[in-house]
This record gives C-alpha cells, structure tokens and sequence, in this order.
C-alpha cells in the first residue's frame, strides 16, 4: 500500500530526508513508499559529478542506488518526525549494469526491502528508463549510531 498522497518532487525536502547533499544528490522524486517498497526518480543533469560524455556512469547509477534506500529510510523517519540518519553501503552482493542512460533520461527506481534488522537493510534494486531495464543490484546498507 502506497502511504504517499502524491509525488514528493521539492528538491529542498529530498535533500532534507537524505543524507547527502548537492552536488552529491542522486535522487530528485519520491513516486511511492511503504513499509516494503519505495520507488524514486532521478533525471541526471549535464551538471551531474558522474556525467561523462552525456552518460550517467555506472557510479553514478550505484549512488543512485545506494539514495534510494537512504529515501527509504529517511521519508520512515520523517514520518515520525525525526532527523534523517548517516547510512553507508555496507555490501554490494550484486551490481548488474546493463546499459548507461543519457543526461536528462528519467531514472525509475524500485527498492524492495528483503529484510530491516537493527540498523541493517538488505535490499533489491531495480533502475528503469522508458520501460527498459538499466541496471539491477542487491545491497546491504548500514545505519551509522
């Protein structure tokens, strides 16, 4: 069940719900969330750090990645009104880049939580461009004390 009444595209409360800031944000939409599930956008600027050659760089597309589990728990935490924690990728099991998208191509993230423990989320990942697949991960992300 989506607990989004409507798209979160206010590029000031993305960054407020993850760590990381410009220029270093990967992620610029919040399309769904729930307990299990969250789904984010990102168009990749000229002006974006991994952006060589007009291509989004397979960087570029595992910190997308790894901001999209950090959306996750950052909207999780925003709901309860409290400040968005630190996380680091604690492992990448899996980072399968099938093609490179062109700055200005619309990234489609779904992250599907497999398992949240104690600071510790185990996720798989899949980035979409125009009903194709771009690449698909599974990660391990760690929640700094």
């Amino acid at each position: 069940m989506n607990l989004l009444k409507h798209t979160i595209d206010d590029k000031g409360l993305i960054e407020e719900l993850i760590p990381q800031k410009a220029p270093f944000v990967m992620v610029d939409k919040l399309i769904h969330f729930s307990e299990e599930k969250v789904i984010t956008g990102f168009t990749p600027p000229l002006t974006n750090l991994f952006v060589y050659n007009n291509k989004f760089m397979a960087a570029g597309l595992i910190e997308h990645m790894a901001q999209s589990v950090a959306l996750h728990t950052g909207y999780q935490y925003f709901l309860k009104n409290e400040p968005a924690p630190t996380g680091y990728i604690g492992a990448i099991k899996l980072a399968e880049i099938l093609e490179l998208p062109t700055v200005d191509q619309e990234l489609i993230t779904t992250v599907t939580i497999l398992h949240e423990i104690l600071g510790v989320t185990l996720v798989k990942i899949q980035v979409t461009s125009n009903d194709r697949i771009m690449a698909n991960s599974e990660m391990k992300t760690v929640l700094a004390n």
